[in-house]
Parts: C-alpha cells; structure tokens; sequence
C-alpha cells in the first residue's frame, strides 16, 4: 500500500497531496508539455452502469422543466510525470489528457464510497490499496487550475468564498482567489495547438474576478495538488496584479463578472506571512477546501524568495510567521 503524504500548515492535516512544488521556483511554461489523445475514457462495465444511471437521471430532470446537471465536456488524466532539466534541475511537467465529461467526473466523485460487486469501493480499490496517483483514468476526470492572486497597489492577497449554489462538494468553502476545471470547448485550441495551463488561469481570472488581457499580469505555475478526498487534481498558480487594489476590482465586480454566481463573498488580506496565514487559521479546518492552505502557502513562499532575489532559505520566513501564527492562538 502506497501512502501519499498530506500537506500540514498550522497544525492542520489537509486532504492535499503536493505532487510536485515548494515555493522556492516556478514552473516555466516551456517546461509544461501537455499531450492530448481524442479518446473516450472508459469505465468497466459495472462503473459504466453507474454513469449511465446518472445520464439518465439528469435527462429525465431537464425534460421536466427540473434543475439538472449539465454534461460538459471535460479531459481525464491520464497521467502526469515529473522529470528535471539536465543541468539546472528545473522541473518539466508532462500531462497526459483523453476525453470525458462531467457525467464521467460525477459516476466516479459521488460514488467513491459505493461498494463494488467485487465487495470492494472505489477508494478502496483504486485510492487506498494502491497508489492514487496511478489511478486509471476514468477515475481522474476533473483537473481544476487555482490561482492565488495579490492586487499589486494595496499588497493585498484575495481570498473567495464558494457559493452554496456551487455543484460539487466544495460550495459553502473558502478556496482559491479564481478557479477553473479545465474544458474541452474552451481550453482545447481549434488550431490544434497544446492545451496550455497558463492560459487556463487566464480565463480563470477573466470570468471569475474581471481581469483583463490589458491588465498587466504576473503570472506564475507554482505547484500541482492531488485532494485525497475526493480524488481531483489541481495545478496552483500565483498571480500579482502590479496596477489593481481591491478598490479597483470590487468596483468593476459591481458592474458585472462573467462567473459571478460562483462566489458569495470575498476577503482582501495584507499579503504579508502573518496577516494571510491568520486569515486561514482564524477559520476552521472544515471551512477550507482541501488544496486552498497548500496554495496560498506556496504563494506566500514564493513572493519570500523573490523578494530576497531568489533565495531558497527565504521560505523561513514564511515558516517563522507561521509558528507566531500559532502561537498567539494556542489556549
């Protein structure tokens, strides 16, 4: 039985898995290759009944006039491998994607716990007895890119707050700044071009919080996440915005976001180590989603090692306001 380690930050467990990032550099986009195969997932029989049990379902929903889920189309891992630049170490990212849909994601994410004929769950058989980074594709049917971002004129770190209206088990959360799963109709370029996970933030920022292309925008791949509960992958971005304050951006959420139902509420916190990480601490565990903590953690890392031109022991600093964090809220 492999077991994958959890990221810990103010004494709390988390769900996440860091898979690949510290902080300390970024993953260049010439160093993400991210190769896709226009093939259908595909469930064993059993699964497959599962999923088209739900299609079913939601049909029958949109026919009667009834709330449903829609079938968007979506990619499935594949698999994603870590390797290393020869001579500077930096890392390069291969992500392998097929085709899938959201009817796909929710056959696997809803019945996790669902015994199988063979007596045996899904969790059980695919995420707990063996590695759940060599999970079979069909189980990999959701890859989200969360972006951390900072308004540049005022310091300050955006948090938002989820939705209860939001699909999926992590509405009614604090989460990343923007968030978006990656998508076949707007993320796979008609000129056949590769998907590219920058451009995915993009659009996160675009439709979530009105960032525009005329915005000037510093924008770096800081991670990838693996959330072990319920199995989802995720690529984690750092984002600054050197001419924005939150003045600015609430002003134009006012007049309108392409994706504003997404959100219910936001949070601006001074960006410094001991303001955000007691943001995350003033809140229960439970409150977060499984990967936000490891985000902003990495963000928070990463702003430290640049502002000290590129020293790797600058993470410290985060670390040390982490334990006057804990230790002003310790009873």
């Amino acid at each position: 039985m492999v077991q994958r380690d959890r990221f810990t930050l103010l004494g709390r467990e988390t769900p996440c898995h860091l898979f690949e990032g510290d902080g300390i550099r970024p993953i260049l986009e010439d160093d993400i290759r991210v190769k896709y195969r226009p093939e259908r997932v595909e469930f064993p029989d059993e699964t497959g009944g599962w999923r088209h049990a739900i299609q079913e379902a939601e049909e029958r929903k949109e026919a009667l006039g009834q709330p449903y889920r829609w079938n968007n189309k979506r990619f499935a891992v594949e698999r994603i491998v870590v390797t290393r630049t020869h001579l500077a170490e930096d890392p390069v990212v291969t992500l392998a994607l097929q085709d899938a849909d959201y009817y796909d994601f929710l056959t696997t994410s809803i019945n996790l716990d669902r015994a199988q004929e063979n007596g045996l769950t899904l969790r059980e058989q695919y995420l707990e007895s063996q590695d759940p980074v060599d999970a079979p594709a069909y189980m990999n049917c959701s890859f989200g890119v969360n972006v951390a971002l900072e308004t540049g004129r005022d310091g300050k770190t955006l948090f938002s707050h989820r939705s209860p209206r939001v699909a999926g088990p992590h509405n009614d959360h604090w989460n990343s700044s923007a968030n978006e799963g990656l998508a076949r109709d707007h993320d796979l370029p008609a000129d056949g071009s590769p998907v590219s996970l920058y451009a995915v933030a993009r659009r996160a920022l675009f439709e979530e919080l009105a960032v525009h292309a005329t915005d000037e925008l510093d924008l770096e791949l800081i991670g990838f996440g693996l959330d072990l509960r319920n199995h989802q992958w995720a690529a984690f971005f750092r984002a600054v915005l050197p001419g924005l304050d939150e003045e600015t951006l609430r002003l134009r959420w006012s007049r309108g976001v392409g994706d504003k139902w997404e959100h219910d509420r936001f949070a601006f916190v001074p960006a410094d180590p001991e303001s955000v990480l007691g943001f995350i601490a003033d809140r229960p565990a439970e409150n977060w989603t499984p990967c936000a903590p490891a985000l902003f953690y990495l963000a928070l890392v990463r702003a430290a090692v640049r502002r000290a031109d590129g020293d790797p022991a600058a993470r410290f600093a985060v670390e040390e306001a982490e334990q006057r964090v804990m230790a002003r809220r310790d009873p």
